[in-house]
């Protein structure tokens, strides 16, 4: 009989997959979303592939020249391919995000779980911690994280995944209350099942949609912050290609409007493609969001 039970309900677990993969795959708007981003995460991977020249090479024959046949995106203030700089500069925007992101998640989720499950002084002390995260604007915080930091593509990564550290940990918390006083978290107790067993073998699975789907909308927001660190020149330092430190240069020059509209043009639409999957995501694992 437990044979047969698990048979089923992995089974049944494939097919909800199944379904839920199908009605991404048929969600237009996550459709979109997913071909942008994976357009963005395909030039990043063939970079060296589908530029051909390095994105700190100077041409000193070409200094801000307009777009042509041997540089599409033209060339910077001293020389440099826009184009090869953009491409590469996604490498940097999509590991900075992935790996913020990623730490945020995990640390996030863990308080919010320990937080949620045991309450009492427990609660209070960790979420007081995180309401005062909170109380600081996004960019403000970071940029004060950096600041006394020191500018680097390490403390950007660092300082994006503080801030945005407490939204993970009360979205745990809040759907741990909810589901450790379902019955099977209960049976679970009576049982003689362990806190921890409790907490990542039947809580943590059951939070995780969720939170993948906040995850994903998160992203655009850890891009655009970081963004806005480089843009201010506290983030990726030169010569490393970021997006946010091309348009801030490029601004310097109004004349020369490609240097800073293509790299805009890729935050904009790598932004716009976590949106946008990112929705999808949340209409596919949210039955109840209409």
């Amino acid at each position: 009989m437990t044979r047969i039970d698990m048979s089923q309900s992995q089974k049944t677990e494939r097919s909800r997959t199944t379904k839920a993969l199908w009605a991404l795959a048929s969600h237009p708007m996550g459709c979109l979303g997913g071909l942008i981003l994976l357009f963005v995460i395909l030039a990043a991977a063939l970079a060296p592939v589908i530029t051909t020249v390095g994105p700190a090479e100077i041409d000193y024959t070409a200094i801000m020249q307009p777009p042509t046949a041997n540089y599409i995106f033209g060339t910077d203030e001293i020389g440099r391919s826009v184009y090869s700089r953009t491409v590469y500069g996604a490498r940097i925007a999509l590991a900075i995000v992935t790996i913020s992101v990623g730490l945020a998640l995990c640390l996030g989720t863990l308080m919010g779980i320990i937080s949620g499950f045991f309450g009492g002084r427990t609660d209070t002390v960790i979420m007081r911690i995180m309401d005062a995260v909170l109380a600081f604007p996004t960019l403000v915080l970071a940029l004060s994280i950096v600041a006394i930091m020191g500018p680097s593509l390490i403390n950007a990564l660092i300082a994006i995944a503080i801030v945005t550290i407490p939204s993970f940990a009360r979205l745990a918390r809040g759907t741990v209350l909810v589901v450790r006083e379902l019955d099977y978290i209960k049976a679970a107790q009576v049982l003689g099942a362990s806190k921890l067993r409790i907490m990542f073998l039947h809580i943590a699975p059951n939070i995780m949609p969720n939170v993948i789907v906040f995850a994903s909308l998160t992203a655009s927001a850890a891009l655009i912050t970081e963004s806005g660190l480089s843009f201010l020149g506290l983030g990726v330092q030169p010569p490393t290609p970021s997006w946010g430190y091309m348009v801030a240069i490029g601004m310097n020059y109004w004349t020369s409007w490609w240097m800073s509209f293509f790299p805009g043009l890729a935050i904009f639409l790598t932004v716009l493609g976590f949106n946008l999957f990112g929705d999808a995501l949340r209409d596919v694992l949210d039955p109840k969001h209409t």
